[in-house]
């Protein structure tokens, strides 16, 4: 029999790939649901784009794999980070949908509900389900917007408890959600080693894309989406001293992410979005990858797909000193204490011609393979019978 699991993400299933979807589509033995976050019903007067998913949740639902099928959580009523009563309301309407997608596809009491997000405490009760999971990735009380951090923070010590197993990708995670579930462990987040390692297997197949070509180099390459904690100043203070060299940035702008600063620098491109199935041929251009978070409670925090990726495709990478996790990688990349030494070591990154350390980033990002951290979710999962083996 197979395992049926509810999972409540934080992150549509398309178009960018995160921890949830990599985590889903490798559990072995499992039929999952998988629930698009919900907008909120005044999320178009800030992004245009989220009025189509407003009646998202009224479409079939998709299978992206034979064991995966895709639904849209309803619309929501704004202000639930900030009034519990608010979110209380909202997922008992979510819970109704839910349990209807569940009954259509033979879902019942022995169900995992696998959550993601602290506001999912309210929607546990009214969901049939055998065990809870928590799986942490971001400090979601630090981020910016209609939040009330004590609500939130509250939200997720209610969920972490009455959790039978809580994940987490940070050690500060790890150290906050024992305090509420003595089962926390803190699994970071990895990469797709099979895609990105092809930037070295494959590097002298790869087609340079148009966008690139002709660009000067030294090219200094940036993946992920660019949110309020990215280091723009670092990005900045990098154009403007190294006016002949490239600042390519492939990712989503987030809504209340102005890049107005950079429209002075033609050596800056914001190209948006890239399938992640072409991204090798675009990073095997980039002769340095750059990890830049600005400090603060959630970026030391943050467990950044980005830089896990970066290290299987064998690249130099210059980082800041935040997220913390990037200490343990010392040996093989680039950490800046500030500004000044961030510049100095995108001049040095620029300039490696050292294959052992290729050698080494590519084993760190072996070991970071989303297999291999799906691997230890499923022995501490199958050890604990809340997922039954084959």
């Amino acid at each position: 029999m197979k395992n049926h699991i509810v999972c409540l993400s934080t992150t549509n299933y398309h178009p960018l790939p995160t921890r949830k979807q990599n985590v889903m589509s490798r559990l072995r033995n499992a039929e999952i649901l998988y629930f698009d976050p919900p907008v909120s019903l005044i999320a178009p007067l800030k992004d245009k784009k989220c009025r189509e998913r407003l009646s998202m949740y009224k479409r079939a639902g998709e299978k992206p794999q034979d064991n995966i099928t895709v639904y849209a959580l309803p619309p929501v009523l704004p202000f639930f980070n900030k009034f519990r009563w608010v979110n209380r309301l909202n997922q008992k309407r979510q819970a109704r949908f839910v349990r209807e997608k569940m009954k259509a596809h033979g879902f019942g009491d022995e169900t995992v509900l696998w959550c993601y997000s602290p506001s999912s405490a309210d929607i546990v009760p009214h969901v049939p389900h055998a065990k809870l999971v928590y799986d942490c990735v971001d400090r979601h009380s630090a981020y910016q917007g209609h939040i009330t951090p004590a609500v939130v923070d509250g939200m997720e010590r209610d969920l972490a408890t009455g959790a039978d197993q809580v994940f987490s990708t940070a050690v500060g995670l790890d150290e906050t959600l024992k305090q509420y579930n003595p089962s926390a462990r803190m699994i970071p987040n990895g990469a797709a080693y099979e895609i990105f390692s092809r930037v070295q297997t494959e590097k002298d197949t790869l087609t340079c894309p148009e966008k690139l070509k002709g660009l000067p180099h030294p090219i200094y390459g940036f993946v992920g989406m660019l949110q309020e904690c990215i280091d723009y100043d670092a990005l900045e203070a990098l154009a403007k001293a190294r006016p002949d060299a490239t600042i390519f940035c492939i990712g989503r702008t987030l809504p209340g992410v102005s890049l107005d600063r950079f429209k002075s620098y033609p050596n800056v491109v914001f190209n948006g979005l890239v399938p992640q199935p072409e991204l090798p041929a675009y990073i095997a251009q980039f002769d340095v990858c750059l990890n830049v978070f600005r400090a603060g409670a959630l970026s030391k925090d943050v467990s950044p797909l980005k830089f896990y990726e970066y290290l299987a495709t064998g690249k130099p990478i210059v980082s800041t000193r935040e997220p913390l996790q990037v200490e343990d990688f010392r040996d093989v990349v680039y950490i800046a204490q500030d500004s000044a030494e961030f510049l100095h070591l995108c001049d040095v990154a620029a300039q490696e011609h050292d294959p052992d350390k290729v050698a080494r980033r590519l084993a760190y990002g072996a070991q970071c393979s989303w297999t291999e951290r799906v691997h230890q979710m499923e022995e501490t999962l199958y050890r604990t019978q809340i997922l039954q083996a084959d």
